[in-house]
């Protein structure tokens, strides 16, 4: 922490209530300039609540905001920009049609003397941002043509291009590859280093033990404790926000068929239309057994989602190679064609392609499954009541009910429907693309039993995951992809991060040797 860390933040008995429901209550946070403040607890408990109030977002509550020691009330979140408070948002929000560099000056465009946009210097500006970051990104590309990863760097370089006291990071490395979160701590030191306060909100304990000063844990809208980083443990951190001590993830080897469920020979896919360069995906062979969970590990752009895609039917290129499903050849001319043959896809990009966010958790969980409680062209509001009923009941879903906003819900609790929405169909084969991303540990922990449990009744799942922990814990065996191939396959009990990321780094290294 720096030593000359003096007041910088208190927010004193804030309370909040929508409703009946008690977002927040009589909560009391403070961060000292210099100093990493990692905000922890599960989804639902408060987090989010409390830093909209403090990023003006919310304006109608009680208690008060001290900033450098004065009392501060905002109108709305252009008051604490000015006041030097910026926010990284973990759900992107971006305009996906404007280009890199209009988006982070939005709102703040620059004009030349005749009043016309200076985009000239806005994107010189963006380029000297994302070239300090280590980010390779152009800021006139548009947005919607990034990839993930890239659209989070694009949020976090909208925070740091004006000079704020204060700076909000929600869940900043969900999408980042390790080099990407090693230039973000670089990143997060400087601002220490510069007398900011920078406070950080994370599921994930490896990160938070590293980076904070100091942790703070909200639970049901309550503060429950705050300490300084060495005088805490990652367990206890976990035990302060969920009130109970949380199993283990680690599970016993399951018996599976020798019958594959799903066998892929040679797949192969062509680079995106337009681009050039390699192959998104390149001769991939592999099997999948019923009552199987397989892991795929590989840095980003390694041929992941583009793998998963593929077997469900959702890529643009032309497929080359064999899929069979139940030893019988597949082609599938699109997601319909995957679905009808029992194949479900949980997409990484839960706010972009898995949620209907004007919706309600009813119409989400069952929008895939209408034709079952449709008679006579209409859907049958009792059919459908009790089937929401029964999803909510076997995903433990926290929810006001199915009429409730989906938006309503924590990012937990949301990854819950989009996962009760495919079950509904009973599949045979389930992929999940980053399963746990952005979610608590405590729904990652109920996420990761009712895997088990699917796989026990005898579905095959597909698991990508950019934690290799989170890898290491629930599968049976782990494929690694490096540059749209298949480099190693590891049993159980002979994956180890150092041999994942010696193969996932295979090629990667070639063409270093060669630079």
């Amino acid at each position: 922490m720096n030593i000359d860390a003096g007041p910088g933040l208190r927010m004193e008995a804030i309370t909040k209530h929508f409703g009946g429901v008690h977002a927040l209550e009589d909560v009391t946070f403070e961060a000292l300039a210099g100093e990493v403040h990692a905000l922890c607890g599960e989804n639902g408990a408060g987090k989010s609540t409390l830093m909209k109030v403090l990023a003006g977002a919310i304006t109608d509550h009680q208690g008060r905001i001290l900033l450098r020691g004065q009392e501060t009330k905002f109108a709305g979140p252009r008051d604490a920009e000015a006041a030097g408070v910026r926010i990284i948002h973990q759900e992107l929000n971006l305009v996906p049609d404007l280009t890199v560099a209009a988006n982070i000056f939005l709102g703040r465009e620059r004009t030349n003397a005749l009043g016309f946009l200076h985009e000239r210097g806005m994107a010189e500006d963006a380029r000297r941002l994302f070239e300090s970051l280590g980010a390779p990104i152009s800021p006139r590309s548009l947005v919607r043509d990034l990839r993930i990863g890239d659209q989070q760097m694009v949020e976090i370089a909208k925070a740091l291009m004006f000079d704020a006291d204060i700076v909000i990071m929600d869940e900043p490395t969900s999408a980042l590859s390790p080099a990407e979160v090693t230039r973000l701590f670089r990143v997060i030191g400087d601002l220490r280093a510069a007398g900011k306060v920078v406070i950080y909100i994370s599921h994930k304990m490896n990160e938070v033990f590293t980076l904070a000063d100091r942790v703070t844990v909200l639970r049901d809208g309550r503060f429950v404790a705050a300490a300084p980083r060495g005088e805490t443990t990652p367990d206890q951190v976990v035990r302060w926000m969920v009130g109970r001590t949380l199993g283990s993830v680690h599970y016993d080897a399951n018996i599976v068929l020798e019958r594959p469920l799903l066998d892929v020979e040679d797949l192969s896919l062509p680079s995106p239309p337009g681009s050039v360069g390699r192959p998104s995906l390149s001769g991939i062979s592999f099997r999948l057994r019923p009552g199987e969970i397989v892991g795929v590990a590989g840095l980003l752009g390694a041929g992941r989602t583009e793998l998963l895609e593929a077997l469900f039917g959702a890529t643009e290129g032309p497929l080359s190679g064999w899929v069979r499903l139940d030893e019988r050849p597949v082609r599938f001319r699109g997601p319909a064609d995957a679905m009808a043959a029992g194949i479900a896809l949980v997409t990484e990009d839960r706010k972009g392609l898995g949620l209907f966010d004007q919706m309600t958790v009813a119409e989400n969980i069952t929008i895939n499954s209408l034709g079952e409680l449709t008679k006579m062209f209409l859907v049958g509001p009792f059919a459908e009541k009790r089937a929401v009923a029964d999803s909510i009941d076997r995903l433990g879903i926290k929810t006001a009910g199915g009429s409730a906003a989906i938006t309503s819900l924590s990012g937990g609790n949301q990854q819950k429907c989009v996962l009760a929405r495919w079950l509904r169909r009973n599949p045979r084969v389930l992929l999940l693309d980053e399963p746990t991303r952005g979610i608590d540990v405590g729904a990652k922990a109920e996420i990761y039993a009712l895997m088990r449990k699917l796989a026990e009744e005898g579905m095959g799942i597909l698991m990508t995951s950019s934690e290799l922990p989170e890898l290491l814990a629930v599968s049976d065996r782990i494929l690694v992809l490096c540059e749209g191939r298949l480099t190693a396959e590891f049993p159980r009990d002979e994956a180890t991060e150092e041999a994942i990321m010696t193969a996932a780094t295979r090629f990667l290294d070639r063409q270093a040797a060669v630079a």
